[in-house]
C-alpha cells in the first residue's frame, strides 16, 4: 500500500508527467476520482515497481508530480511516450494479482459508499418527513390540538423505530440540519438526540415515547412570541423574562390539549432547569428534576449550541460536547452528560477532522466506544464531485488517524460547502465575521 503524503499539496508546484517518467521513488498524483483506482489515495510517493504497473495499467494520459516530494528525479520524459513493455509484461505472475487487488479494493469501497449512502437517503427522508408532520402539528396545535397530539405521537413512535435504527445518519442530519428552519426542526432534533441519550441509558420504549413526545413539545409555548423576542441574542431584562416565560405558556397549552402523561408535561415546563438550581422556572436542583427532562435539557443545549440562531457562533459537534463538559457541566446531571458525550462519540458525525496525510474530511458515521477515535471520514477533493468522495473506515486503516477536530473557522467557504452541504449557511457572511 502506498504511504500518504505529509503534507498538503499545492498543485502550483506540480509538474506534468507521463507513464514512461515512472519509477520507485517518484511522487505522483493521480488526477480524478478515487473509483478510477485501486489505490487508496490520489497523491503519494511510488514505493516499488508493482505500483508503476498498476499505475501504467491505468492508461491515463496525464500524471502529476510535485519534485519537491521525489525521493528520486522522475525518469527523462519520452519524445513519444508510450508504456515500456517491460512495465506490463504479460507473463508477470504478479500482473493478475495487481488487477484483483484493484478491483477487490474498488468493490469494498464502492460497497462502503453505497451502504453509508443508503442509510444516510432513508434516515433523511423519515426526517423530513417528520419535520413536515411535525410543522402540521404546531400550525394546528390551538385549533386541532388533539390531532395535532396524535401527530406528535406518530412522530415519535416512529423515530423510535427508524432514527434510532441509524443513529449515525440522525446525528448527521442534526448537524448538517441548515436546510430544516424553525421549531419543528429543531424539535425533531432534540427529540432524537434524547431519545439517542434514553437509548443509551437503558430506557424502555414506553420511556422513550414519553421523552419523545415532551422533547418535540418542549417549545410550543414559543409558538405565539414574536421573533423580535426569538431571535435577539441580546434581550433586554422585560424580553428575557417574556423568553422565560415560553415554559409556562407551553405547558399550559400543553395542558389544555389534554392527552399528555405527567412526565411529559413536566418537560415541557422544566427544560430549561438545571442541575446547580439556576435555570428556570422553579430553580429546581439536582435529581428534583425528572430523569426525563434531565435527558432533554442535555439533547436541547446540544442542538443549540451546534445550531444557534446567529450560525457566526456555530460550533461542531465535537466543540460542543467540550463546551458542555468544561465549561457547563454544573448545569447538568453529570452522569447523564457523560453518558451522552460517550455515545456520541470522540467525534461525532458531522465533525470536520484534520487526518494524519494532511488531508480533511467530515465524520459521516463513528464507531464502538472501543475504538471511538476511528471513525469513518468523508474525504474533501477539490477535483472530486462529493458524491464520488472516498470514505475512509479508520479502524482498516494503519497508516492513517485523525490528527485533531477542525473549528468551521479554520476551512475554506468551499470546503465547508463540500463538506457540510446540508447546512445551507450564507458562509460568505459567516466568514467575513470571523
Amino acid at each position: 500500500m502506498p504511504k500518504p503524503d505529509q503534507t498538503q499539496h499545492s498543485k502550483d508546484s506540480e509538474i506534468e508527467i507521463d507513464i514512461s517518467q515512472l519509477r520507485p521513488g517518484v511522487h505522483v498524483r493521480i488526477p480524478g476520482s478515487w473509483l478510477t483506482h485501486g489505490f487508496m489515495f490520489n497523491s503519494f510517493v511510488i514505493t516499488d515497481e508493482v505500483q508503476v504497473r498498476q499505475i501504467a495499467s491505468l492508461k491515463l494520459p496525464k500524471l502529476y508530480s510535485d519534485p519537491s516530494r521525489c525521493k528520486v528525479d522522475p525518469l527523462p520524459r519520452q519524445a513519444n511516450p508510450v508504456v515500456p513493455v517491460t512495465l506490463l509484461p504479460t507473463n508477470d505472475p504478479a500482473t493478475p494479482l495487481v488487477k484483483n487487488s484493484m478491483t477487490k479494493v474498488y468493490q469494498e469501497r464502492t460497497n462502503i459508499t453505497a451502504i453509508l449512502r443508503r442509510r444516510l437517503n432513508t434516515t433523511h427522508r423519515h426526517y423530513a418527513e417528520a419535520v413536515i408532520a411535525v410543522n402540521n402539528a404546531f400550525k394546528f396545535i390551538d385549533s386541532e390540538p388533539k390531532k395535532s397530539m396524535m401527530q406528535v405521537a406518530e412522530v415519535s413512535e416512529k423515530s423510535i423505530a427508524e432514527l434510532l435504527a441509524d443513529p449515525d445518519s440522525a446525528i448527521t442530519l442534526i448537524t448538517e440540519k441548515g436546510q430544516y428552519e424553525g421549531q419543528a426542526a429543531h424539535a425533531m432534533s432534540v427529540m432524537t438526540l434524547a431519545q439517542l441519550l434514553g437509548k443509551q441509558a437503558g430506557l424502555t420504549e414506553d420511556a422513550l415515547h414519553v421523552i419523545g413526545v415532551g422533547a418535540l413539545l418542549h417549545d410550543i409555548g414559543k409558538l405565539t412570541f414574536h421573533s423580535s423576542v426569538l431571535l435577539n441574542t441580546h434581550r433586554n431584562s422585560f424580553e428575557e423574562s417574556v423568553y422565560r416565560s415560553h415554559c409556562r405558556v407551553g405547558y399550559d397549552k400543553a395542558l389544555l390539549a389534554g392527552g399528555l402523561s405527567s412526565e411529559m408535561l413536566d418537560i415541557i415546563l422544566h427544560h430549561h432547569e438545571c442541575f446547580d438550581a439556576k435555570g428556570f422556572p422553579d430553580q429546581l436542583k439536582g435529581e428534583k428534576i425528572a430523569l426525563a427532562t434531565r435527558i432533554v435539557s442535555i439533547a436541547n443545549r446540544f442542538d443549540n449550541i451546534i445550531n444557534p440562531i446567529d450560525p457566526y457562533h456555530s460550533k461542531l459537534p465535537s466543540q460542543a460536547l467540550g463546551v458542555m463538559w468544561s465549561k457547563e457541566k454544573d448545569r447538568f446531571d453529570k452522569t447523564l452528560l457523560q453518558l451522552f458525550i460517550r455515545a456520541m462519540g470522540v467525534y461525532p458525525p458531522g465533525s470536520i477532522v484534520l487526518l494524519s496525510d494532511q488531508r480533511i474530511g467530515v465524520v459521516v458515521a463513528s464507531t464502538s466506544v472501543v475504538n471511538s477515535v476511528s471513525p469513518q471520514v468523508l474525504i474533501y477533493e477539490r477535483n472530486v464531485p462529493r458524491h464520488e468522495a472516498a470514505i475512509l473506515d479508520l479502524t482498516q486503516e494503519t497508516l492513517i488517524k485523525i490528527e485533531r477536530p477542525l473549528s468551521l473557522k479554520e476551512r475554506t467557504e468551499e470546503e465547508l460547502e463540500y463538506l457540510l452541504p446540508r447546512r445551507k449557511i450564507r458562509w460568505s457572511f459567516y466568514r467575513k465575521r470571523s
